[in-house]
Formats: C-alpha cells, sequence, structure tokens
C-alpha cells in the first residue's frame, strides 16, 4: 500500500507492522495497568519526529484503544448540580454560612449541602451570579 503526502510517497510495510504489532500487542483495554502502558507507549511514540506510516497506524490503533477504555470507565460528565456546588465552594474555601446571603437561611443551605433538598431555579440563578457561572450547573437536566 502507497501513500502519497505532498511529492514524497510513503509505501506501508505490512511486515514492518507485523513486527510492531507482535512487539506491542495492542489488544481491548480491560484496566487501569493496561491503559497506562498503552499510555506510555503513545506518549513515546508522540516525542519521536517522523513516524514512519507503520508506526502512525499502530498510534492511530493505540489511541482508538485508550478512547474506548476511557469512555468506558471514566465518566467525565458524571458530576450534579450538588458536587458542582460542593466543588465551587471548596474552590474558593467557602463555608456554608458564606451562601446564607444567597439561599435565605443556613437551614437551606445546609440541606442543599448535604444533598436533602434540590436547587431550586430561583436559587440555581443567585448561585450562577455568586460563582460567576452559568445557572443551569446548578439544575438537573
Amino acid at each position: 500500500m502507497t501513500k502519497t503526502t505532498g511529492k514524497m510517497t510513503l509505501t506501508f510495510d505490512s511486515d514492518r507492522y507485523s513486527s510492531l504489532l507482535s512487539q506491542y500487542q495492542p489488544r481491548i483495554i480491560k484496566n487501569e495497568d493496561e491503559n497506562e502502558i498503552f499510555l506510555e507507549i503513545v506518549e513515546s511514540l508522540l516525542s519521536r519526529n517522523n513516524l514512519t506510516p507503520e508506526e502512525d497506524t499502530l498510534l492511530e490503533l493505540l489511541v482508538k484503544l485508550i478512547e474506548d477504555f476511557e469512555e468506558t470507565h471514566y465518566q467525565i460528565n458524571a458530576s450534579t448540580p450538588h458536587s458542582r456546588l460542593l466543588h465551587l465552594m471548596n474552590a474558593r474555601n467557602l463555608e456554608p454560612a458564606d451562601l446564607v446571603e444567597i439561599m435565605d437561611t443556613l437551614e437551606i443551605v445546609t440541606q442543599i449541602i448535604n444533598n436533602q433538598l434540590e436547587i431550586t431555579k430561583k436559587q440555581a440563578e443567585a448561585l450562577g451570579k455568586f460563582f460567576d457561572v452559568n445557572p443551569s450547573l446548578f439544575i438537573f437536566n
């Protein structure tokens, strides 16, 4: 197989690719240790200049395997309005008393922080303004 890039034609060497596959043994990633190993290989490949077509193909395969594993095992957007509020409070070193002006009473703030009460739309708007973020962060969709 040949690949044309600009003025140069690159030839894909199946034997060389087979050798790389044998060396690195890419496979479906089943745990964090395997993911770390393949991440290290990807970093090593990315740090090189001028990858061969075979190395480039291996790199693509490894990236796809890592993406599949991470998509399955890491829920990127698993946060909730409650966890977002706690995160913002923690990031600003705020105590429940600091939110009383926004939520009216310490009891309401405490119930929301303890996840015993959902944040209302009006409270979400006030929190959004207070933290300078989109109020929808504090509302379940």
